[in-house]
């Protein structure tokens, strides 16, 4: 049997000491709470809080504007430091304090309540030190109860830590990053190596496919239908690069990286069309990038033609802002 806990008593004048974001202690029914570290996560935004830092928040755990559920009294108890005294009450002995928390005890079991403090290891359903996934289905009719009754600490799914990386998202910006740059590459590379390859004068096959893929739109770069990539045909080359994902990576990771190389590739082709039809602010990023783009397509990489390309550039971007 465990050693019973001692129950700490905190006077009323420290407990108004603690206001503020880096310390902030509550009262509920004359319990102390310290819930500095739950501020930013409270559903009602911080500021509710601390409003009544240091006081007792029991009459706003009743509503209005709501009244707190019983989930949400159960998570509060994990933030449970000790017991207010009064600063002129006359200090308890030790088998008066535990007289009394006996007591509350008892009243707390005939009313059914159920205090979820900090998880016992020793009497939780699971067994935390292992990975949970496995334990859950043995709960049984007692899995909803137990999975309704929120907690603050970490949980443990696989026993491999590789796996276990990859069902979390603390490393997912990282991989959406990485499969925009990944996307960035690979579509430098496409552009550079096919797009604006000089396909041989003697193939009919390789000239009609380099008018396929992207002759046709520095043809005629202003026909607002062929600036982007056609749905129906990019959905197969999009499936492909799924399919190679999935292959290469493990689930979480292939995905997380492919989610972001879909991102980039969606805002490419939405700078891409804005770049041809939209009018930004002289001087700004976006004129520059607009108007070295139009250089892109009337230069066609001749740098000998470099002041009739700047002058063709200039004169197209003016009229078509003109016309929009």
């Amino acid at each position: 049997m465990s050693p019973p806990v001692s129950v700490r008593c905190i006077l009323e004048s420290e407990v108004s000491q603690h206001r503020s974001k880096e310390s902030c202690w509550v009262l509920v029914s004359g319990r102390v709470y310290d819930v500095t570290g739950f501020l930013r996560r409270h559903p009602g935004g911080e500021a509710l809080i601390l409003h009544q830092a240091g006081s007792d928040v029991s009459r706003a755990m009743e509503g209005p504007p709501h009244r707190h559920s019983e989930n949400a009294r159960r998570w509060m108890e994990q933030y449970y430091i000790g017991d207010l005294i009064k600063d002129t009450a006359e200090p308890q002995t030790v088998q008066e304090r535990r007289k009394d928390a006996k007591s509350e005890q008892t009243k707390e079991d005939q009313t059914g309540a159920s205090r979820c403090s900090s998880v016992n290891t020793e009497t939780d359903l699971v067994n935390w030190t292992k990975p949970l996934l496995w334990q859950v289905g043995h709960l049984g009719e007692k899995y909803d109860e137990w999975v309704h009754q929120p907690v603050d600490r970490p949980i443990r799914l696989f026993h491999s830590d590789f796996i276990e990386a990859c069902s979390k998202t603390s490393c997912f910006p990282f991989l959406f990053l990485l499969g925009m740059f990944i996307w960035s590459l690979v579509e430098y590379l496409i552009h550079r190596f096919l797009f604006h390859m000089r396909p041989p004068a003697s193939n009919y096959y390789l000239i009609t496919l380099h008018f396929l893929l992207h002759g046709q739109h520095h043809k005629s770069p202003f026909d607002g239908s062929r600036l982007v990539f056609p749905p129906i045909p990019a959905s197969f080359v999009i499936g492909g690069f799924y399919i190679l994902v999935r292959v290469l990576m493990p689930l979480g990771l292939g995905l997380s990286v492919f989610v972001g190389g879909l991102c980039g590739y969606v805002v490419y082709d939405m700078i891409h069309y804005y770049l041809h039809y939209g009018c930004p602010k002289k001087g700004s990023y976006l004129y520059g990038l607009k108007a070295y783009h139009v250089k892109h397509h009337f230069e066609h990489q001749r740098l000998g033609e470099t002041m009739l390309a700047g002058l063709s550039a200039a004169f197209n971007i003016k009229r078509h802002c003109k016309i929009l």
